[in-house]
């Protein structure tokens, strides 16, 4: 997927003006792109409108204006995209009682071990890979930047409509969830640019 570069970012001025619109359509295109996986754990299939979005709110939270600044947030969230043959996702595990964030995250130690996060398009899996810097031995983080190599056989299944999946199995925490057709569209277009 090509990368944002700086040109396509608006100042803030801009950005103030036309965020309302361009919020809504994030927020309606996230809705085809977010997977609920079980009642811990959701994922947000990224592409450059996301990127983009996330960029522009970064730039305006934090009030950055100098190009080279600027630069470093693109270039940052640029490794959310996903590079060719795959497709990217952030995954959120959500914990709502500050007491208990803790110890579900100390349950989620060892998640990014390679076959505890699939995606199943027909009749091939695909694990995620989890960006590194994310987890230790001891400790996780709530949100992690994930990738599947879906390759050609992932993108043929998906344009074939075969039933796709995301699951997860880790420790006592076990989910599967069934990817929707429009899901399913969103990862295509993510797999042809």
């Amino acid at each position: 997927m090509k990368l944002l570069t700086a040109d396509e970012i608006q100042n803030l001025h801009e950005y103030e003006l036309s965020r309302a619109e361009f919020r809504r359509q994030v927020i309606d295109l996230k809705s085809r792109r977010r997977i609920a996986l079980g009642p811990l754990m959701t994922l947000v299939f990224e592409n450059r409108e996301t990127v983009r979005f996330q960029v522009q709110e970064m730039l305006r939270i934090e009030r950055i204006v100098a190009p080279e600044k600027i630069q470093d947030e693109i270039d940052v969230y640029n490794e959310l995209l996903p590079r060719e043959g795959e497709v990217a996702a952030t995954l959120f595990i959500e914990v709502t009682e500050a007491v208990k964030v803790q110890p579900v995250l100390d349950s989620f130690v060892g998640l990014d071990e390679p076959g505890r996060l699939t995606l199943t398009a027909g009749n091939d899996s695909f694990p995620a890979r989890f960006a590194p810097g994310q987890s230790r031995e001891d400790r996780i983080s709530a949100v992690h930047y994930i990738r599947f190599a879906l390759g050609e056989a992932g993108r043929a299944s998906l344009a074939a409509g075969e039933p796709a999946t995301l699951s997860v199995r880790h420790g006592g925490y076990s989910a599967e969830t069934p990817l929707y057709p429009e899901t399913a569209r969103e990862l295509l277009r993510d797999l042809e640019v």
